[in-house]
């Protein structure tokens, strides 16, 4: 049996859909100036929010241990005391917290463009949401965003026995839709995780958003699309459809 017109589109959340990054700024930058305000750090309140941030890139989150806000406070308590040295400050790392990520939550927005291009996508195939993380993170953004209303599912990595890049939680998506992997398309900004994973999963196509001319230093997934903007997808999918009609 030959291929068929793409039937549904997996898509990622975060710097995909969302500017998570560039509203991660936005909430450090705050902290900044509330460290230096309201607490006279000069340099220091720069250097800690540096740390914090190198401590959530290298995070290592276990439900069963302990909450997300826990050890995110932890994360800034740490950061504080590293660079001011004396006692830990448990109420000034809540305080810088709580702020990051009230700002943080407060950036994070649907474009215009992108709503659009979704409500359009969607009179034509199905649209899954399929974004990595810890529960109460993720489902906070999702709110935040208001983008429920533009998916036909939501699937979050951080509620589901595996994450992307497993090709279980493809499939369960897949399951989700009513669909097999050859009707779908990934679409993420993240190489070993949205990409590896649409490819360890069969699925149609493998969109990688490269917003930045990045070129991978190491033997990568290769997707089968590269893209600057998600915007583009609805070109590639009429390319993709293209091919079927061709190969008809």
């Amino acid at each position: 049996m030959g291929l068929s017109r793409v039937r549904a589109v997996f898509f990622d959340l975060d710097n995909t859909l969302i500017d998570t990054a560039g509203a991660s700024r936005k909430g450090m930058l705050e902290v900044i100036k509330l460290l230096q305000s309201k607490y006279h750090y000069k340099e220091e309140a720069e250097i800690i929010c540096n740390k914090v941030q190198v401590k959530l890139s290298k995070e290592c989150f276990h439900p069963s241990k302990s909450c997300i806000t826990d050890l995110r406070t932890s994360h800034w308590e740490e950061a504080i005391q590293e660079t001011k040295g004396g006692a830990a400050n448990r109420t000034l790392a809540e305080e810088c917290y709580f702020l990051w990520k009230s700002t943080r939550l407060q950036h994070m927005t649907l474009a215009e463009d992108v709503k659009a291009m979704l409500t359009e996508l969607r009179k034509e195939v199905r649209l899954l949401l399929l974004t990595n993380g810890e529960q109460q993170t993720q489902r906070e953004k999702i709110k935040a965003c208001a983008c429920q209303s533009y998916f036909d599912a939501i699937v979050v990595g951080g509620e589901q026995k595996e994450e992307k890049p497993a090709p279980s939680i493809f499939y369960y998506s897949c399951d989700l839709l009513g669909v097999q992997p050859g009707d779908c398309v990934m679409v993420g900004d993240t190489l070993e995780t949205d990409i590896q994973g649409g490819l360890n999963a069969g699925l149609r196509a493998t969109v990688w958003i490269n917003k930045n001319g990045m070129v991978p230093l190491k033997p990568s997934p290769r997707p089968h699309y590269i893209v600057s903007s998600v915007l583009e997808l609805p070109a590639v999918l009429q390319s993709i459809d293209r091919k079927v009609s061709v190969s008809a």
